[in-house]
């Protein structure tokens, strides 16, 4: 019988009609599987926990950390909150349906003798990821300028605080002390919707959507925080990169146009520990030619 495996998917958008037909598909590959989801499952609360529970009904454990989809404040959800709001009634129904959020104590993976704390987190991003030379202000309007914004401008609200670089500010400030709090002989697989590393970025087509896809303020924590991987998702390009030693695994599934140019039958489920394969980026390309 197989061990039981650390497994990690994100960016489901189950919202697309596709992508609900891969989440009716997603099993565990053996029994005591736990399930990361690293966010944006999906745009209204109640698809969201919907599928969450769908997938807690399947899986030893599910882990969820918010991405920007879940907290975009739409006319098609009916509960009308927003920000800091909306943020806390999702974490209230996950604990409902027994999913871990980022609010909870941290669980922790034993496998192999090794115990390893598996440390969800939600900061969210500062228009940090832009070149140096420019200001946020200009980085802004250069992205206005060449229509490349993304639509978290208009419908993730930071409620009640008064722009989303002062909530992320406050979130870091929050996660800190919970992540110094780790017992210094544990590793930890860190885990978040927004690479905690600029690096990542760097490849995405336009670059001027990195605005919106982290902050500088967390460049350090795979090594503070004795990181052996770390998890994200919302950049739609499922690769592991390496920084100072460290897999950053990118575990998206993305939109269905995207995945239909790699395969027609895709494996949102990404091996977390035991490590999977590395996947490279020159696939990747090769993949979508």
């Amino acid at each position: 019988m197989s061990s039981p495996s650390l497994l990690a998917t994100s960016d489901l958008h189950v919202s697309h009609r596709d992508n609900r037909a891969v989440l009716d598909e997603i099993r565990p590959r053996a029994d005591g599987d736990w399930l990361i989801v690293a966010g944006d499952v999906a745009e209204t609360t109640e698809t969201i926990i919907r599928s969450l529970r769908m997938l807690r009904d399947r899986f030893e454990q599910v882990i969820w950390v918010p991405g920007n989809h879940e907290l975009w404040t739409t006319g098609s959800d009916d509960t009308g909150l927003r920000g800091v709001a909306r943020y806390e009634h999702l974490v209230e129904l996950c604990r409902d349906i027994g999913v871990l959020t980022p609010e909870d104590p941290y669980p922790v993976w034993e496998a192999a003798g090794e115990a390893v704390v598996i440390a969800p987190l939600f900061v969210l991003y500062d228009y940090s990821f832009r070149p140096p030379e420019l200001s946020v202000e200009e980085a802004l309007a250069h992205a206005r300028e060449t229509r490349v914004v993304c639509s978290d401008e208009a419908l993730l609200k930071p409620d009640p605080y008064a722009d989303r670089q002062t909530w992320c500010k406050q979130r870091v400030a929050e996660t800190l002390p919970r992540l110094e709090a780790i017992p210094e002989e544990c590793s930890t697989v860190l885990v978040s919707h927004w690479p905690l590393h600029r690096d990542p970025t760097l490849r995405l087509r336009h670059p001027q959507f990195a605005l919106w896809c982290g902050t500088e303020l967390t460049a350090d924590w795979h090594r503070r925080f004795r990181a052996i991987t770390e998890v994200h998702g919302h950049l739609h390009i499922p690769v592991t990169d390496r920084i100072d030693g460290v897999p950053f695994e990118e575990v998206s599934l993305g939109y269905p146009r995207e995945w239909r140019r790699r395969t027609r039958h895709p494996d949102p489920l990404h091996s977390i520990l035991p490590p999977a394969e590395e996947r490279t980026f020159e696939n990747f390309v090769r993949a979508h030619r």
